[in-house]
């Protein structure tokens, strides 16, 4: 059997319907995964999961806004309540509604920033692990960013809650180890996603971000969903507590 076989397992990733964590989701399914795609708009939901079906794949539908625990403590309970239980977890949504200096953020941008991009992935290991420690151990993989490991002019508050997530990997892994269950980021350059569509469709700023990276290039979303296959799987499973950086080069080279 492959090193990279997910056959059997659950996967929940959460800001599923798009970007890195579409993309994630599909390639699991691939591999095996029953996967529960996840994001706020339900309809949109529904329609990568009857995607994932119709691929071959199985896959179920749960809207959750990550901003609220009651959302979240349903989406795991609805998710359990189908598959038995939760094998592997994908904390991927996040936001950032602000871009611009620390100095001017203003309180409720800050505020929803540390909410939705630390406090969800948070309760979530919290309403999960029990469950996956129960199960005999699973794997947790937080997407970061390489935002949590470089200064920013105007990415601040994200960057701030980009390397609290890698502290969580590690103090997660640290407390669950014992019980079997792998806690990683992924921490990803600049991707093509509508998440970066403001940074890869401006050209000067396109130009100057690839300009720094070896491969000279923007990263797709399919070259995190590999990694996050490594991490779930057999592949990875001696590697907890780590973030692996996929940036085309751009924090040696910067």
């Amino acid at each position: 059997m492959s090193l990279f076989n997910l056959t059997g397992k659950v996967a929940l990733i959460t800001g599923s319907t798009k970007g890195i964590g579409l993309a994630i989701a599909r390639r699991m399914a691939q591999v095996g995964a029953q996967v529960v795609i996840s994001s706020r708009n339900q309809q949109a939901c529904d329609e990568v999961a009857d995607l994932i079906n119709a691929e071959g794949g199985v896959a179920v539908a749960i809207a959750c806004n990550i901003n609220y625990k009651e959302q979240l403590r349903l989406l795991v309970e609805k998710t359990t309540a189908h598959f038995g239980g939760i094998d592997i977890l994908v904390c991927n949504a996040a936001l950032n509604p602000y871009y611009g200096s620390s100095q001017d953020i203003p309180d409720e941008a800050f505020d929803k920033i540390m909410n939705a991009n630390i406090g969800s992935a948070h309760r979530l290991c919290q309403l999960v692990l029990p469950g996956m420690a129960a199960r005999g151990g699973g794997a947790v993989i937080i997407v970061s960013s390489i935002a949590g490991l470089k200064g920013s002019t105007v990415l601040g508050a994200y960057g701030i809650s980009k390397a609290a997530d890698m502290q969580m990997a590690r103090n997660l892994a640290v407390e669950w180890g014992p019980k079997n269950i792998r806690v990683n980021c992924i921490a990803p350059g600049l991707i093509r996603t509508d998440f970066a569509r403001a940074l890869w469709e401006n050209p000067e700023t396109y130009a100057a971000t690839v300009a720094q990276y070896p491969l000279r290039r923007i990263g797709e979303p399919d070259e995190i969903a590999g990694a996050a296959i490594f991490l779930a799987s057999e592949a990875g499973s001696f590697t907890t507590g780590q973030t692996l950086v996929i940036d085309g080069g751009g924090t040696i080279a910067g």
